[in-house]
């Protein structure tokens, strides 16, 4: 996981996932069950990371796949954007290592000396490479997108208040009009003219929570 242990040196803040590159790398041929387990783990760590850092809100109870999800749009990855395909494909592969997982631990729920043997067989080096590799591909795309700001990321794009109907319409109706004498100001035009950082944060806040519940 040369490429991943790279951009950890670069961006010092990811140090402490060392420790699961370690357990990936040790138990790749002794029980790949606790290599996939921690590949699971890095791959949470790495999108609970992004999303706090991006202000968008956990419930603690999401599959490893919705992480990914919710930290792809944190990245600024709209679902209409046609790169959000990329970010479906990271989701399906954060997803399958929980339930791969599941399939070849030696240690969960207990098992009979046959399946036991069984499940030694299911992973051959050919597929603990193609897992590792993805892992690695995973999250090394993630820091990298989030380290590097994304320049192509919809957040980054330029933002116009009448292109957010829906969001300007859900904040009004959460906090009102301001009103100074004459004068009537929405509680998303405010927040848009006042603070353009905090507008995008509650508006991808407000996208990915929509996203959450479709």
């Amino acid at each position: 996981m040369e490429r991943l242990k790279t951009l950890i040196q670069q961006y010092s803040r990811w140090t402490p996932l060392s420790e699961y590159i370690e357990r990936i790398e040790g138990f790749k041929h002794t029980d790949f069950s606790i290599s996939i387990e921690n590949s699971k783990s890095l791959l949470e760590s790495i999108a609970k990371e992004i999303c706090k850092q991006r202000s968008q809100p956990l419930t603690g109870t999401e599959s490893v796949g919705k992480l990914i999800g919710l930290c792809f749009g944190c990245l600024g990855y709209s679902s209409t954007d046609s790169i959000r395909q990329i970010g479906t494909a990271i989701s399906n592969i954060g997803q399958q290592m929980g339930n791969f997982r599941n399939e070849v631990g030696k240690t969960s729920h207990g098992r009979t000396l046959e399946e036991l043997k069984s499940k030694s067989s299911v992973v051959n080096s050919l597929t603990g490479d193609f897992l590792i590799f993805s892992t690695e591909t995973v999250c090394s795309f993630l820091i990298e997108a989030f380290e590097t700001d994304n320049p192509l990321a919809e957040s980054e794009k330029e933002i116009k208040y009448i292109d957010n109907n829906e969001f300007n319409e859900f904040w009004d109706d959460e906090f009102g009009d301001f009103n100074m004498a004459v004068y009537s100001f929405s509680a998303s035009e405010i927040l848009f003219n006042c603070d353009l950082n905090a507008y995008k944060t509650e508006l991808s806040s407000h996208s990915n929570s929509n996203e959450a519940n479709n």
